[in-house]
């Protein structure tokens, strides 16, 4: 990638509404739930060290959009991308996440492959890359509809008022989750994961819907 190109707009992109949410320079906009220390800028990436646990989030909160970033992490790596988290003290029940794990190798995809949603919809299809390779994500979020993308495969199509039971999913498997998505907020922030594993993010955009 051209690195004069990174973290900006095209003009079609200007043209459709879409928003720079990391401006490759600072972390305006952003805050961290804990351990502040741990996210920093640098060469235009935006880098989470890996060293603790956490997230950072956006301070403003977002309904219906298309999200687009690019990450890459080290091996063995877990991070994620959340959205529509609406409870920045619950990140775990009141958050969706897009998982980000280093899972290239896997064969069978289960609710925590990389680019599930977590523990409600395994990927259709192993899409990721190998660690240390870049990856590219859109997360559209329209009503109560999920769509996940990674590096151009649909990998997740969920219809959140199907899961209408705290702690089930539509299949009647268990998930994590003490509140039933169907009942949930559909405004909140966007957040990046800290897990403990290194990982780098860029040309984080969103068009609003």
């Amino acid at each position: 990638m051209n690195l004069k190109t990174m973290n900006t707009l095209t003009e079609e992109e200007q043209t459709q509404g879409y928003r720079l949410l990391f401006d490759g320079k600072t972390l305006n906009g952003w805050a961290a739930t804990e351990h502040p220390e741990e996210w920093i800028v640098q060469d235009d990436l935006l880098v989470c060290k890996g060293e603790s646990t956490g997230y950072l989030y956006t301070q403003e909160q977002f309904e219906d959009y298309v999200l687009y970033l690019e990450y890459k992490t080290a091996p063995k790596a877990n991070s994620g991308v959340f959205f529509r988290w609406s409870d920045l003290a619950d990140p775990v029940n009141t958050g969706l996440e897009m998982q980000i794990l280093d899972t290239y190798e896997q064969e069978q995809m289960v609710k925590n492959s990389s680019g599930a949603l977590y523990d409600l919809v395994a990927p259709s299809s192993n899409a990721v890359r190998p660690a240390g390779e870049w990856n590219q994500i859109t997360i559209t979020c329209e009503g109560s509809r999920v769509e996940l993308t990674l590096n151009g495969t649909i990998v997740v199509q969920a219809d959140l008022d199907e899961w209408s039971v705290a702690g089930k999913n539509p299949d009647g498997t268990d998930n994590k989750f003490k509140y039933a998505w169907r009942d949930m907020p559909r405004l909140g922030h966007i957040g990046l994961q800290n897990h403990g594993g290194y990982a780098e993010f860029r040309n984080i955009k969103l068009l609003p819907l």
